[in-house]
Order: structure tokens, then sequence, then C-alpha cells
């Protein structure tokens, strides 16, 4: 088991295309640490760094107490799963997962007791001596896990290792991912795009973006208090929704203003909200607290306004309604009991506990 540090981390390729730049980082000893955002942000190459797979620029990796900047990959008690799987297909599937011990010169009876409690953690002793071929995809997965507990590894990496996967197996096998997870205790550190999956599975999130950390904290934490719009834009299924505007200085109360529009803002956000003054902002509001229906006129009377619906999506549990405005449209997630359909007019209630601004140009939260 180990830490993993990464100080003023920097991958540079040809032509000063800065593909990460200056991560630092600390991950604590069995805690599993997800790394997300977009394609081409750099999550991936950060991983590679750590791996051995990606020479560094500049800057440090630690694993332990070692300093592992110039130690081989297979010198630095890793081990990967990778999104492609990377079994050999004319290999079965015990001997793919006896491949590295055996090449590391390990008794043949040890050899045998790895494999053969990494296949029972697993559930696939009955395929060890199948060829890898002959598996479906998540089989093929757990093979490609199993080769990685055999190691008994001080971290183990993941590269998306769920994305070739469908739906149904991609949600059972990040439940199974979690589970080895509690049940070996090692650092894991994951990179993945889908948000989802960060949410559900990592104990901390970092959102990456442009070769750039973004935000570092608890799912929740990030959730609810996202340092900047990107986070608030990332993070969230349906994406938070943003509202141009500025707020306006009515005595004892702010209000933001914009087009078509203008709420109160409430008393728990007047202070803080002050020092955005005169700036452009966006107010983001999370697509469950807009809100339809009569119950909530009487709570929030002065953060609401009249709206068209364009399209609704009924998704059984719940429903997306998509609302037109001066400017983008917004999305409401509403239960699937009240009854709308595209062109009515309604009333929309923003939930205002429950609001966010962001400085229109930095892009950073007031708070």
């Amino acid at each position: 088991m180990a830490q993993v540090k990464l100080k003023d981390l920097v991958k540079r390729y040809s032509g000063d295309v800065l593909a990460v730049k200056e991560i630092n980082l600390d991950i604590e000893d069995k805690e599993f640490l997800v790394l997300v955002g977009p394609s081409g942000c750099g999550k991936t190459t950060t991983l590679r760094m750590v791996a051995g797979l990606e020479e560094i620029t500049g800057g440090e990796i630690w694993i332990g107490d070692r300093l592992v900047n110039e130690v081989e990959p297979k010198d630095r008690d890793i081990a990967m799963v990778f999104q492609n799987y990377a079994l050999y297909p004319h290999m079965n599937v015990y001997e793919n997962l006896a491949f590295g011990l055996r090449l590391r010169r390990f008794p043949r009876a040890e050899i045998d007791r790895r494999v053969k409690e990494a296949a029972e953690i697993l559930s696939i002793g009955g395929l060890l001596k199948r060829k890898t071929k002959e598996l479906s995809g998540g089989q093929k997965q757990r093979v490609a896990l199993g080769r990685a507990i055999v190691r008994n590894p001080a971290v183990f990496l993941m590269d998306e290792p769920l994305s070739n996967l469908d739906a149904k197996l991609r949600v059972q096998m990040r439940t199974e991912i979690s589970k080895l997870h509690q049940r070996v205790a090692t650092t894991v550190i994951y990179v993945t795009h889908d948000q989802v999956e960060a949410m559900t599975m990592g104990h901390r999130i970092v959102v990456m973006n442009n070769g750039l950390i973004m935000q570092a904290a608890s799912p929740q934490e990030i959730y609810d208090r996202p340092k900047n719009k990107f986070v608030a834009g990332f993070i969230g299924s349906p994406p938070m929704n943003f509202l141009n505007g500025t707020l306006e200085d009515g005595g004892s109360s702010l209000y933001f203003v914009g087009t078509g529009f203008r709420f109160r803002m409430p008393e728990q956000y007047t202070a803080e909200s002050r020092a955005a003054m005169g700036r452009e902002l966006y107010l983001g509001v999370r697509p469950e607290d807009l809100h339809v229906g009569s119950e909530f006129e009487d709570r929030y009377p002065e953060l609401q306004y009249r709206t068209q619906v364009e399209l609704v999506e009924p998704l059984g549990a719940e429903q997306h309604v998509l609302l037109s405005t001066d400017t983008d449209p917004i999305i409401a997630r509403v239960p699937p009991d009240i009854r709308v359909r595209p062109g009515d007019s309604i009333t929309v209630t923003l939930g205002g506990d429950r609001l966010h601004i962001f400085d229109g140009e930095t892009e950073e939260a007031y708070f």
C-alpha cells in the first residue's frame, strides 16, 4: 500500500503543446481517486506518467517514499488496467493471470495460489481454462482486473476500464470494482470521462480541463459547491443551467436581473454577493432545483418567471422539461406526475437555497 504524490507535474509535447500544467496532487494510501474530465483534458496523460508509460517533462512523482521519475514501469509496484483489456488471445484465462508472475519467476505454487485467489474474488474460477476470445466483455474485464490483483501492487491504475461495455454492464462492473477496492484495500487512481462513474465510485474526484486541476474534493462537495462554472457544468446529468445577468442593489435586497427575468436573491446570499455588484455574472441552478407546480410558488414568490415548454423527455421515474429562454434553453428535472406538453406556458420557480453565482469573466464561484 502506498501514497502517491505528484509535485509540479508537467507534460509538454513538441510544438509547445502543454498537455499537463504543473499538477500538484496528494493521493492517500488506500484512497479511490478518480480523474475525470472531457477528452483531451490531460487525465490519461497524467495516469500514464504515474505508470511510467509516458515520459514527464518536469516535476516529480512519488510512490510511497520513492521518487520514481527514472524508475522503469515494471519496478514501480503498480498494476494497470487498460481500456481495451490488453489480454493475450492465444492464452487461456489462467495463463493470462499467471503470465506476469511467471516473468518475475515466482514459484509455481505461489502463482497457483494467487491466480486461484484472484479468480475467487472475481467469480471467474469456472473460466480459467477458456481462451479469452471465448469470453464476453464483462468476463474479459474481470480477467484484466484479475491480472492486476495477482501482482499485489501498491497502486492500481485504471484507464477508462468500462468504456467498451454496454450501459447495463457498466453499472454492474462499477459496483464490482467498488466492492473489489473495499476487499483488497489498495490505492486506486481511476480515469474516466463519465461523470456518473466518478460520482458513484470515487472517494475523491479530481476534475480536469485543459491540463489543469479545476477542483479536487469529495463527490458531494463538488456537486454542492463547485469552484467554477466548468465544474458546475461538467458534474451533473443533466448539467447545471446558467442564466446571464447582473446584480442590482434594491436597498435591503439584491436582485439578479437578466433578459426576461428579475429575481430577488434570498437573504443568505446577500452579503456574499455584494462583491459581485456591477459585473457580468452567471446564475447557476441545477435541473432538480427548477420547480414546476403551484406548491413551490408560495415558497419562493420572487424567484419565478413565465416560460414556454419546448420539449418533454419522459424517463419513467422523472421527466426532463426543456424550457425556452431569451438566450439558451434550460432543463428542469420534474416528477412524472407533472403534466406538461410542448407549447405550454408555465411558471417555473427556482429553489432559493441552492443557487450559484459565477463571475462572467473568470468563471470562478462567488460562494
